[in-house]
């Protein structure tokens, strides 16, 4: 195809890949999904760099690691001199938009996007900022085992009114796209809230389940008792704090795995809008998810870890006319997508780049190569006192962080990383090169530093704008009811014949 494709990117929020069906998981009930990946490019080993939703939002839109924007957490200013693909594509003649999150923090609330059909669903604004200093004082936005001890059957929630406002917002662009006469191409990108606990959810979808149905954690809690980091993330989350009993983890991925199907149920009305406005055929539709969900493997739950659940995603790049069905298994990242979509937009062309990205064109494993594949990632946040910084090469994952023992996994032949080779063989060859690899890539004391001097700014800011009158940096859609519908400025049989999709042909007599 000759023609610049549109692209629509469709994002979950802690969706691990482990849990869908695409990936080899029978419980969850996806056919939307299924079909996708069916049809589509199926990347196996595709992760997230910085496992918490802001700082994981900020690679994705700039390509470049959290050392290198200084987007660590998530209260943290996205900078807005950041190229994102959104600049990119808008200055290649794309038009860009966001329906959803984005979890931008800081008075830049577009990011290079021409339009941003909603608000966000979280704070804008330095109030969730960490603090390195404190280690043991639980801050009272951190996360809650609420979310799971309380987890079951619902009627609404906060977060089915958030993206229940996206889905529609994000299918009336595309039937306005389809009736406009704008000829650009588009970027859209429609951020939905869940799987993201708390782990509740309405009929029909919890209903689709039985309690029989639902799997429970493959790997005790026992393999991470002597895990400091995982002994700070049950601390930051109060996990200690209440019991939690084998009904309530049925309950909370019995609520997953529903949210996953909500999800799953707007992924396929978005596409059917695509079908019904003829879109389609000239769309690459791209699944994605900020970070995974632990749902109670080694006894931890939500994400800020490099474990394979809170850190691998599902990647599914959907265009049967421009790339055959596959599945790659080189390990590739959030950081690529940047290029990759440079790449999309430009059919295969180099796109020139304001500033150097960390990331690489996913487009040759569209096409059908394969390799080695590598994976960078840094976690700065809540739950570490120290960076710390993963590496994925071919089947190799290497963990460090200053204050903790190394971690090294063969994924090969240990998928849930039982086997730490750092622990049981510290000489092993394989082991000191990842080592010699992560100490050449990272000044970690430099990294460290600059973390708690930018919390310590925040954390600053943050209370002396309290004071006083505050004014919001949370995105406020502006929609003018003056050019909404009917008015008496518009020609009523011209508004009626633009408004409607398809377009009537006269009959011939």
């Amino acid at each position: 195809m000759a023609s610049r494709p549109n692209i629509l990117i469709l994002m979950a929020d802690q969706l691990t890949a482990g849990a869908l069906p695409a990936y080899g998981n029978p419980v969850a009930k996806t056919p939307h999904l299924d079909r996708l990946a069916r049809e589509g490019v199926v990347f196996d080993a595709a992760y997230c760099n910085s496992p918490l939703c802001a700082p994981s939002r900020a690679v994705l839109m700039s390509g470049r690691l959290p050392s290198a924007t200084g987007a660590y957490d998530n209260a943290v200013e996205f900078p807005s001199q950041s190229p994102t693909f959104a600049h990119y594509l808008r200055a290649d003649g794309y038009r860009t938009i966001l329906a959803g999150k984005m979890h931008f923090c800081g008075p830049d609330q577009l990011h290079g996007f021409e339009e941003r059909l909603t608000t966000d669903i979280y704070p804008a604004d330095f109030g969730w900022t960490p603090d390195w200093t404190r280690p043991k004082e639980r801050l009272d936005w951190f996360h809650s085992m609420d979310s799971v001890t309380q987890a079951g059957l619902c009627v609404r929630t906060n977060q089915m009114d958030f993206d229940e406002e996206v889905g529609f917002a994000a299918r009336q662009k595309l039937y306005d796209i389809a009736r406009d006469s704008d000829d650009r191409p588009f970027c859209m990108i429609v951020s939905m809230t869940h799987p993201h606990d708390p782990f509740t959810m309405a009929d029909p979808y919890w209903s689709r389940y039985a309690d029989a149905e639902i799997d429970m954690p493959r790997v005790p809690a026992s393999v991470s008792a002597h895990d400091p980091h995982a002994a700070r993330l049950r601390h930051v989350c109060g996990q200690d704090l209440q019991e939690i009993t084998d009904d309530q983890v049925r309950a909370a991925r019995h609520a997953y795995y529903a949210a996953i199907s909500y999800f799953d149920d707007h992924v396929g009305a978005l596409v059917g809008a695509l079908t019904e406005t003829k879109l389609v055929d000239d769309t690459i539709v791209i699944v994605i998810a900020d970070h995974g969900e632990m749902l109670g493997e080694r006894g931890l739950w939500f994400k800020m870890s490099f474990h394979e659940g809170a850190s691998r995603i599902p990647l599914i790049v959907h265009a049967p006319g421009r790339f055959a069905a596959h599945r790659v298994s080189a390990p590739v990242s959030l950081v690529d997508i940047l290029p990759t979509l440079g790449a999309m937009a430009r059919n295969g062309a180099e796109a020139a780049y304001a500033t150097a990205h960390d990331g690489r064109s996913l487009l040759p494993y569209c096409n059908g190569e394969d390799d080695d594949g590598v994976v960078f990632g840094e976690y700065c946040a809540e739950g570490v006192v120290a960076p710390m910084i993963m590496i994925r090469r071919a089947r190799l994952k290497y963990i460090h962080c200053p204050t903790d023992p190394d971690q090294l996994y063969d994924l090969s032949v240990d998928p849930d990383e039982l086997d730490n080779i750092a622990a049981r063989a510290p000489h092993d060859p394989r082991l000191l090169a990842l080592r010699a690899e992560a100490a050449g890539r990272w000044d970690l004391d430099r990294l460290h530093a600059d973390v708690l001097a930018s919390q310590k700014r925040r954390i600053f800011v943050n209370g002396a704008l309290s004071q006083g009158h505050q004014t919001s940096w949370d995105f406020q859609p502006l929609r003018d009811a003056s050019q909404m519908y009917m008015r008496n400025h518009m020609k009523l049989d011209d508004l009626e014949a633009m408004a409607r999709f398809p377009k009537v042909v006269p009959t011939r007599s």
